[in-house]
């Protein structure tokens, strides 16, 4: 049977030399922490790196929707009369709508329960964009923002929202527009309009 040799004490590293590793270790982990795990996990940038690598958005999506996922479970909660009265006034917000303004753009889209959407509209900085929207069936959550060139805005957000209706002038080019959830217990349809300075609409289901 083979035995290898006992290594000498010469052969061992050095107190410091094991110093200057561990030194070395918890450096590595302390970048990996503040440049990649905090900002995707929890939208946290102290560094300024997350945000130009694309991860703290993500993080801070991430952290919105556990918000509203807590925050649904604390209200959940309605009777099937009061959304019978809720597709009644989506009908006639939407034939409003058409009457009122010449859109640009109609998006609908379905959404199951738990499902989400983006849809976004490539801006210069300086355009401006209207929009009037509405759900049938059930409540939905949604993210009003923008990014672009290392840049992020929040223009408005809402929980268990049935429609809505507004503009915004994009501080800076990228894309601008929405993030929708479909918290509810049943399919949710959602019916955008838009109109004004885009390029491009960008859905993503």
């Amino acid at each position: 049977m083979f035995n290898a040799e006992k290594p000498g004490l010469d052969d061992l590293p050095s107190s410091a030399q094991l110093l200057r590793s561990t030194i070395v270790a918890a450096a590595a982990a302390a970048a990996i922490l503040t440049t990649v795990v905090l900002p995707a996990e929890y939208g946290i940038d102290p560094t300024g790196a997350g945000r130009l690598l694309g991860l703290t958005e993500m993080g801070e999506i991430k952290q919105e929707l556990a918000d509203e996922e807590l925050q649904d479970r604390q209200t959940d909660g309605r009777t099937s009369s009061r959304f019978d009265a809720l597709d009644a006034v989506y009908g006639m917000l939407v034939g409003k709508a058409h009457a009122a303004e010449q859109w640009r753009d109609v998006v609908t889209f379905t959404l199951k329960p738990g499902a989400s959407a983006e849809v976004k509209l490539s801006m210069e900085k300086g355009d401006t964009a209207r929009y009037a929207w509405a759900a049938k069936g059930g409540r939905i959550n949604f993210d009003l923002h923008a990014h672009g060139g290392g840049q992020s805005v929040t223009y408005k957000k809402g929980r268990g929202k049935t429609e809505g209706a507004g503009g915004f002038t994009a501080p800076f080019p990228g894309d601008h527009g929405w993030f929708w959830r479909n918290r509810d217990k049943q399919d949710v349809t959602v019916v955008l309009q838009l109109r004004g300075a885009y390029a491009e609409v960008k859905e993503t289901y």
